[in-house]
């Protein structure tokens, strides 16, 4: 049961900064800044806000700290938004899982190139 909560939580506070980032920053350096998943501690003190920033390295860097000078603004929106009785602390990480996704397809595609297409009719392949 306290998982399903804890699921809530982390999809509802998700929902908040998202839509927070899109509707109260004004900073160019988090435009392009997409919330990917939530996780909170399980005393509600701290969650990490997992994102992704769309552009290169500079970029990632510039929007992680957009985000950290605007940590304030979201944490109030957070507390106004939620009945939570304490906001947990935000912290902003980079989200590696999409970039690691892509590596491994065009890994698995590459692999896929290499083998003969006889392999490929053969039963139980």
């Amino acid at each position: 049961m306290a998982i399903s909560r804890m699921r809530r939580v982390n999809e509802v506070l998700r929902q908040v900064i998202s839509e927070s980032i899109n509707a109260d920053l004004s900073d160019p350096r988090v435009e392009m800044v997409t919330v990917n998943s939530v996780n909170t501690a399980p005393d509600l003190s701290a969650a990490k806000v997992y994102v992704t920033v769309l552009g290169g390295e500079q970029e990632r860097q510039d929007a992680l700290k957009g985000l950290k000078r605007a940590h304030g603004v979201l944490q109030s929106r957070v507390a106004a938004e939620t009945s939570m009785k304490r906001t947990p602390t935000l912290s902003f990480v980079y989200d590696e899982s999409v970039e690691t996704g892509l590596r491994i397809a065009a890994l698995l595609d590459a692999d896929a190139d290499d083998l003969p297409e006889a392999r490929a009719d053969e039963p139980g392949n």
